[in-house]
């Protein structure tokens, strides 16, 4: 059995590969705390469009995806972008789910993705 961790240090791994399984640890917007949850959405996939392909795979290959948000008033913000990404038949199971607070107060929304290879 063998395990691939990508991006890691002591506490965590931002991709570990196990079989033909990818994992990816949930994503904050680090390229735009502060911002608006549809600023963030975008980053956010970006940076999981960017762990995939290092991982070898892509979002046709999502199966499954955790989403969380500090206010369910942003579902449909959130989704707009969520919609455009996730085109072309292949999207993943999801749960989309309220957090009054994420790692931190600039970060409104977290995704995290489960994938094969």
């Amino acid at each position: 059995m063998t395990i691939k961790r990508l991006q890691t240090n002591d506490r965590m791994s931002q991709c570990v590969i196990h079989n033909d399984t990818v994992y990816l640890a949930g994503q904050v917007a680090l390229s735009a705390p502060g911002q608006s949850v549809e600023n963030q959405t975008k980053a956010i996939l970006s940076q999981i469009d960017e762990l995939l392909k290092t991982a070898g795979t892509d979002k046709s290959k999502a199966l499954s995806a955790t989403i969380w948000l500090c206010s369910m008033d942003d579902f449909a913000e959130m989704n707009a972008v969520w919609d455009s990404w996730a085109s072309g038949g292949n999207a993943p199971t999801r749960a989309c789910v309220e957090s009054p607070q994420l790692a931190s107060p600039d970060f409104t929304v977290e995704i995290g993705i489960i994938a094969a290879l």
